[in-house]
């Protein structure tokens, strides 16, 4: 049984846990229906969507491999058979994890640049496909790296991952506008990540100049400036503290 028609709905990757579970239950405390994705992470899944639930009932959830268009296209057809309407589409879902240059095998490639790039470009696609048909302006929000920017000698295939997003956040924004608004979000170092060397967060956060790690607040409080703005496309928002300034 699909839901309220008038209720505004979000699609989301990868919000079983982290930032992509803040963000779930943030937009939902404004009001949105959300239906997110998990890959493997089903018992981290079904308690998000228990909160989710309590907050905005008529939220779900769909198991949906990133790297995979079958699947991509799949969770779509999960999300049109229970929602009338998709109003923002925030692809969030990404692998990451170190690779040394002179180790990265092809293995290492697909898992980071096929569930990062290719993933997101199919996810958005497919959101497009939607959001065109309707009578009202949608929008995308992309979620990036400021390691885009930047060159990280051990995470190639990650950084390449996000920089090719940020570009494709800039194509949908032209081919798609007016109607569809197209964003992205460049997170700094906002959680403890557990791939990440613990032993280096001395002198990551010696390259911050604002001297602290970000929150989810603080990537929150952007995306929420995006789903709303009428008058902002095709831009990539760096959160990082002023790292990029290092």
């Amino acid at each position: 049984m699909k839901r309220d028609a008038t209720q505004k709905v979000c699609f989301i990757t990868g919000a079983s846990s982290r930032l992509g579970r803040e963000l779930a239950l943030s937009f939902a405390g404004r009001g949105y229906a959300i239906c997110f994705t998990y890959l493997s992470s089903e018992e981290e899944a079904r308690q998000t969507l228990k909160e989710l639930q309590w907050i905005s009932p008529s939220s779900q959830m769909v198991r949906c491999d990133l790297s995979s268009v079958a699947a991509i296209q799949q969770a779509f057809e999960f999300f049109r058979t229970n929602f009338e309407r998709l109003d923002l589409l925030i692809s969030n879902a990404s692998n990451f994890y170190p690779t040394p240059l002179p180790e990265v095998t092809e293995k290492d490639w697909d898992n980071l640049v096929n569930t990062n790039l290719k993933g997101a470009f199919f996810t958005m696609q497919e959101a497009a496909k939607i959001m065109q048909a309707q009578d009202f302006t949608s929008r995308i929000i992309t979620i990036t790296d400021v390691s885009a920017e930047l060159v990280w000698r051990r995470y190639a295939p990650y950084t390449v991952s996000k920089l090719g997003i940020q570009h494709l956040t800039k194509i949908f924004a032209k081919v798609f506008a007016p109607k569809i608004l197209v964003n992205s979000i460049a997170p700094g170092t906002i959680l403890p990540h557990p791939e990440r060397d613990k032993n280096l967060e001395p002198d990551i956060l010696e390259k911050i100049p604002l001297k602290r790690f970000g929150s989810p607040n603080d990537i929150i409080e952007v995306a929420m400036l995006l789903a709303n703005t009428e008058y902002i496309t095709g831009e990539v928002v760096n959160v990082d503290g002023g790292r990029r300034l290092y």
